[in-house]
């Protein structure tokens, strides 16, 4: 349960985070049999899908074997189900975005765009 607590609370804050840069948050915890994405957002030509990961005791070595090829393929391929859903978005730019809260050494949001590709 706590850390459920973690990653909502952690969410919260991404998306407040977001918000005040401009985006427009579609989805939150959106979810198929493979997996869920934690934050859809769009801003101007780009939909983003964003994975945020609340890190308080992790290191960047930490960070890496949490952000796995397995679970970036997982995001790709749950982001692929969301378009086929959402035909509008067609004509987005796509983007895979990575939000890292509270990680010793970095910016209590630390937001890196771009992240990853399929």
């Amino acid at each position: 349960m706590i850390s459920g607590f973690i990653g909502n609370n952690g969410e919260d804050r991404a998306s407040e985070y977001l918000i005040n840069k401009g985006y427009e948050i579609l989805e939150r915890n959106w979810r198929t049999k493979d997996g869920e994405v934690d934050i859809i957002v769009k801003k101007d030509d780009y939909l983003v899908f964003v994975e945020v990961k609340t890190l308080p005791n992790a290191t960047k070595d930490m960070l890496l074997s949490v952000l796995n090829q397995k679970k970036l393929s997982r995001i790709v391929k749950n982001s692929k189900r969301f378009l086929i859903n959402h035909r509008q978005y067609s004509n987005s730019y796509i983007r895979f975005d990575v939000i890292i809260l509270d990680m010793q050494g970095y910016p209590c949001v630390y937001h890196i765009e771009n992240a990853f590709t399929e």
